[in-house]
């Protein structure tokens, strides 16, 4: 179960609002030691949250026995994608037509799209929300969620032969 997570934004505002329209919660300004930050909060029983950070934003370890510190960095050149390889799926309380209206209103790429090995039919489905035009939610409705979690099982993985390469072939 994942609780919370941040991710980076131009306009940290904006984006903790869309984001909690689609988990059902309301923004909030971030209580933290970072000026600018906002939070969606879902609301439900297990305290969902996404933290949005500004994107000059960055964590770094803290010195010695203290805890993580936030540094900023510069920003690229205006207009810049600033893309990265991180991602979450989230399962949210709304409609695909809800999700894809929401992520229209905020000017932002919507689509559905299936998963699974290439030439292989999908083995489930998730609707690409693209923060900003630059970082990837896969958002998942009731009736998309099913079918994920029943894949994305020990057994089932184990049956399809996608268990881990020891670690002397993965070099």
């Amino acid at each position: 179960m994942i609780h919370h997570f941040s991710l980076p934004a131009r306009d940290p505002r904006r984006v903790a609002e869309v984001l909690a329209e689609l988990i059902g919660g309301r923004a909030y300004r971030f209580t933290g030691p970072l000026p600018g930050a906002f939070m969606a909060v879902s609301g439900d029983a297990h305290g969902t949250m996404i933290e949005v950070y500004p994107e000059t934003a960055v964590l770094a370890p803290g010195e010695a026995d203290q805890p993580v510190v936030f540094r900023t960095v510069p920003t690229e050149a205006e207009g810049a994608p600033r893309l990265g390889a991180f991602h979450v799926l989230l399962s949210v309380p709304l409609d695909r037509a809800a999700i894809e209206r929401i992520g229209a209103a905020a000017g932002w790429r919507t689509r559905l799209f299936g998963r699974g090995a290439p030439g292989q039919p999908p083995v489930f489905s998730v609707i690409e929300v693209w923060v900003e035009n630059r970082i990837m939610l896969e958002v998942a409705p009731a009736d998309m969620i099913a079918t994920y979690e029943s894949f994305m099982q020990p057994a089932r993985l184990d049956a399809l032969g996608l268990g881990a390469a020891p670690a002397e072939a993965a070099r």
